[in-house]
């Protein structure tokens, strides 16, 4: 008889319980361990940040004639943040947004553990993104010649100066329902080669668009501002951070209320309880058929028992 080989990606109500699950041990987890998590994952999201600034801003000529090209191409090399973050385990407040709201409504982590998990999280990302503008792109002179310098300006101004503060709050929305995506479909695949190629495609698509990622925006804008943008801080924490931030919290409810809806209807802080439709009822029969064999077989014994005792 041949075996059949288990699916290659987890079904959404198991993705959903693992969510829950995530959220249960990122609650358990030591603050300071936490901290220092989101100040790497800041880091490592700052590398894929710097790798679109350089395809961005080394391609102006490019850029002239086909801006969509190169759009795409700077977002095709950004999601290697979200990837090394992913693999390595590290805290991004993004994600936490979906994975904390949904561990909180299922009753598996207090409320009072979503807030402090955000705020914990947001300042170790906004570290680690600093330090990474900071010391390893600006003070390091890997971004120092133009036309990088003339970019990271032109960047952060477009990003955090001229749109307005709705239309900030909006592509925060957007971004971050593409992230909760790609965490979303990393999670239900099994193999490494399968979790890149699921983080990849969502992130492609918002930083193509122009979406604003709140922590991704702690790496360029205070770059631009680093490098000489006319722009100041408070302008930036005023328009961008706060707009965004909000934004990027719509987002992920969009993503974590309706699984929550579809497929945890039956989930207890213990684990999961017949989520899956017919899966009571197919549950219920085995034991029925488990049990009618047993009884078949005890009752085979019995008979075979009795003969033996007749024989005697």
């Amino acid at each position: 008889m041949s075996s059949i080989d288990p699916p290659s990606t987890l079904n959404p109500t198991q993705v959903a319980v693992a969510m829950v699950q995530h959220g249960i041990a990122k609650h358990n987890t030591r603050g300071d361990k936490l901290f220092f998590k989101a100040v790497l994952a800041g880091v490592m999201l700052s590398y894929g940040g710097l790798m679109s600034e350089i395809v961005g801003g080394g391609s102006a000529g490019l850029g002239v004639n086909n801006p969509g090209l190169v759009k795409l191409l700077a977002a095709a090399v950004f999601p290697v943040g979200l990837v090394m973050i992913v693999l390595q385990g590290h805290e991004l407040l993004t994600s936490n947004m979906m994975i904390f709201t949904m561990a909180c409504l299922k009753g598996a982590v207090p409320w009072w553990g979503l807030p402090w998990n955000w705020v914990i999280v947001t300042f170790g990302n906004l570290c680690g993104s600093l330090f990474f503008a900071a010391v390893l792109t600006k003070y390091s002179g890997i971004i120092s010649t133009e036309p990088y310098i003339s970019y990271a300006q032109t960047f952060a101004i477009h990003k955090a100066q001229e749109p307005a503060w709705y239309q900030i709050f909006l592509r925060g929305i957007g971004c971050n329902w593409m992230v909760c995506v790609a965490v979303w479909q990393a999670s239900g695949a099994k193999d490494t080669l399968s979790k890149v190629v699921a983080i990849w495609i969502p992130i492609t698509i918002f930083v193509t668009a122009a979406f604003d990622h709140v922590i991704a925006n702690m790496y360029s804008i205070p770059l631009g501002i680093l490098l000489g943008a006319d722009m100041t801080v408070a302008e930036y924490i005023r328009k961008s951070l706060i707009a965004s931030y909000l934004g990027n919290i719509v987002g992920a409810l969009i993503v974590a209320l309706p699984a929550t809806y579809f497929y945890l209807g039956d989930y207890r802080a213990s684990g999961l309880r017949g989520a899956e439709e017919g899966e009571v009822f197919n549950t219920a029969k085995e034991v029925v058929n488990d049990e009618d064999s047993t009884k078949g077989s005890n009752g085979k014994a019995n008979e075979e028992a009795f003969e033996v005792s007749r024989e005697k």
